[in-house]
């Protein structure tokens, strides 16, 4: 099962990974909104499920909102690569230094994942692999040991990589590996991993899940089931509503609940630069359901910011006639003053994700 980038990449960000600011859109006014808030030129990415969208018309470039709102007109509703557009993700669009290429494949007849890597990013690695092979690092990995760090910047050391950056390098093919693990992939792919003056980053995610592991995957597959709109929302069939800003954060918060011992009642992804408004109507989503006793809010405040969280939270609780226990967790770009903001309040919150995972699963088992 092929994951879309935005998806990709949120699960990317939560294993370690840099990635660049970015939103999920599915109209015109949202990409506005969008290149609004990341305040940077921006690129808008068809997402889609095939290779190639850049050559066939599905990535553009907007050096402000307005240009990001005619450039979304254009690219949603039309087709790309026989694949009609309904969602584009806009991102922050990087000052490039260098590109490198990262990937993890199952190997299927040799039966192990490979690992493949190459100073040359950014372009078609299929022509790398036939005009100049040798470029590429291939480095087989054995399914029943340890992958260590040592072998990560072994494999940076064997690219080429200049001596500043061996740690780095090495640092995110040990945490593209995790991800390969975790999620039962077949691809784990970075092209390009790109130098900026900001650090390294996935400048694009692809991730491929392994068909015969799907029922460990479960919530990865109702997600790309979803019907995309205001938000990625999937109804589950636990008790604690699970609110998250970010695939891959929203499942984290999902998988430390179940560590604890509690029973997920929802994914719902705000998003990662989600405002006031959005985060009122997303609890209010939540809080409707009856099957609901506990309400999870995990946010690591990015575009997101934190004092708008708070005010959404207060906004809820101020205004909805049913009173259930809300745990949040709290941390990131205005941090403080959201934290200010619920203190004063007189609502408890928590920056550990574990603390605040715990903490709901107790309220719940304390109400039932």
């Amino acid at each position: 099962m092929k994951i879309h980038e935005y998806i990709a990449k949120d699960i990317f960000k939560e294993e370690g990974i840099s990635v660049p600011q970015n939103k999920m859109v599915v109209n015109p006014e949202e990409a506005k909104m969008a290149a609004s808030e990341i305040g940077k030129p921006v690129v808008i990415k068809s997402q889609i499920l095939v290779g190639g969208r850049g050559k066939a018309g599905g990535i553009k470039f907007a050096d402000n909102p307005d240009e990001a709102y005619t450039k979304a007109s254009e690219i949603l509703g039309s087709t790309v690569k026989d694949e009609r557009v309904e969602m584009v993700l806009v991102e922050e669009k990087l000052e490039i230094i260098s590109e490198y290429y990262l990937s993890i494949v199952l190997d299927r007849s040799a039966k192990k994942p490979l690992i493949m890597a190459s100073m040359s990013g950014g372009i078609d690695i299929e022509d790398v692999a036939r005009d100049t092979p040798e470029e590429i690092i291939k480095y087989y990995l054995n399914p029943l040991n340890e992958f260590l760090p040592y072998q990560g910047r072994e494999i940076a050391i064997k690219m080429g990589v200049p001596n500043s950056q061996i740690t780095n390098v090495g640092s995110i093919v040990c945490k593209l590996f995790n991800v390969f693990e975790k999620y039962d992939a077949t691809i784990a792919e970075i092209n390009p991993l790109v130098v900026t003056t900001n650090g390294i980053m996935a400048a694009d995610a692809k991730l491929d899940i392994d068909d015969d592991a799907l029922y460990r995957q479960k919530c990865l597959v109702d997600l790309e089931k979803v019907t995309k709109g205001e938000f990625a929302y999937v109804k589950l069939d636990g008790n604690i509503a699970v609110i998250g800003n970010g695939a891959g954060l929203t499942l984290s918060g999902m998988d430390m609940l179940k560590l604890y011992g509690g029973k997920p009642a929802t994914f719902l992804d705000i998003g990662g630069g989600s405002s006031q408004e959005n985060i009122v109507k997303a609890l209010n989503i939540v809080i409707s359901d009856p099957d609901v006793k506990t309400v999870f809010l995990n946010v690591l405040g990015g575009i997101t910011r934190a004092d708008d969280v708070a005010r959404g939270v207060l906004d809820v609780l101020n205004a909805s006639k049913r009173r259930i226990p809300l745990v949040i967790r709290l941390t990131g770009t205005n941090e403080e003053e959201g934290q200010r903001i619920l203190k004063e309040a007189g609502v408890p919150y928590e920056t550990s994700m574990e603390a605040a995972a715990k903490k709901a699963v107790e309220l719940c088992k304390d109400i039932t």
